[in-house]
């Protein structure tokens, strides 16, 4: 099969995933054989590929926003059959038995494994998940479409749970890639005014097109405060910024794997009850319950499509600003 390999970390743009011929894979216990139908390219490919967050061990195939359908079933497998169109999200298990699976956060489990973090991803023509761990998807979402929703959309719906977003309360976006233009179709079905905050033209134009009541730049005024923020860029300089738009009690989330260093902060910047919180991953229920409001809404990402082989240039795109919504690959 062609899978896209990460051999050695290194800049984008020197294009460090390369094309590689491997042996199909066989699903073993609990686990499924996926034939890849499409797969998100998300900004922690780029992080992972330029060496910025580092994989217990290299070579690795990316990729985790994955849809398919599934091949064949390994032993022990129940509730699945062959034919059935599925998932994968970068939770690719967790064990159930340490504490924070105790308490339903699964998504901070100490012996979680990552969908092309800790084994191989999506970047390729087949793929080996756990049984317990893929997401149904409906049949008559495009694979396009769908693929960006399993990691942009699932982990932009749990950062605006973990913002607190109320409905009706302004809530402001902060960057404007794949997972924030999703995240504003939610906060619109939500009957929230939505604040858009990025550089970029096309972006800006984008986020008014799909029903922002404000868009322009971190510097630049806006109609009154935030309720809500969600900081989707991975630069700690904006925190400051994004903090003296959120009125007293309001909630900063900030969604990022990686994350450059937060300055030192003046305690007028959280004086007021204003809470900062990171968002860590995202549970199966994260899943469920989006995919479930995605379609109930007719929730449709944005989409650029490229080859398997066009992975790089997907990834430097996205490094520069240089893709409105999604991209996603199609093997």
């Amino acid at each position: 099969m062609r899978a896209m390999l990460l051999r050695r970390a290194g800049d984008i743009q020197h294009h460090p995933l390369a094309r590689d011929e491997r042996e199909k894979p066989s699903p073993g216990p609990g686990q499924v054989l996926i034939r890849v139908e499409g797969c998100g390219v998300c900004r922690t490919d780029l992080h992972l590929a330029e060496g910025e967050i580092v994989p217990p061990s290299l070579p690795i195939v990316p990729g985790h926003q994955v849809v398919g359908v599934v091949d064949s079933l390994g032993p022990e497998v129940g509730g699945l059959e062959a034919g059935a169109r599925v998932g994968v999200a970068w939770l690719g298990y967790a064990c159930g038995a340490c504490d924070a699976c105790q308490r339903g956060e699964e998504n901070l489990c100490v012996n979680a494994r990552f969908t092309g973090f800790h084994h191989d991803g999506g970047f390729a023509e087949w793929l080996v998940a756990e049984a317990a761990f893929v997401l149904p998807l409906a049949t008559r979402l495009e694979s396009l479409q769908a693929a960006p929703l399993l990691c942009a959309g699932i982990i932009g719906y749990r950062s605006l749970r973990k913002a607190d977003v109320q409905p009706g309360e302004t809530v402001g976006l902060i960057g404007f890639g794949a997972s924030a233009h999703l995240a504003l179709q939610v906060l619109r079905h939500w009957r929230c005014p939505v604040y858009v905050f990025t550089r970029s033209h096309a972006h800006r134009e984008l986020a008014a097109s799909l029903g922002a009541a404000w868009v322009g730049g971190i510097e630049d005024r806006t109609p009154g405060a935030l309720d809500r923020a969600v900081l989707f860029a991975p630069a700690g300089d904006l925190v400051h910024p994004s903090l003296e738009r959120i009125r007293p009690g309001g909630t900063l989330a900030i969604n990022a794997v990686h994350m450059s260093p937060i300055p030192e902060m003046p305690y007028r910047l959280v004086y007021g009850e204003r809470t900062i919180r990171s968002v860590s991953n995202a549970t199966r229920r994260d899943g469920r319950e989006f995919l479930s409001l995605a379609e109930e809404i007719g929730l449709r990402p944005t989409v650029r499509s490229y080859s398997l082989e066009e992975a790089n240039l997907a990834l430097e795109d996205m490094k520069h600003s240089r893709i409105d919504g999604a991209a996603v690959l199609q093997p």
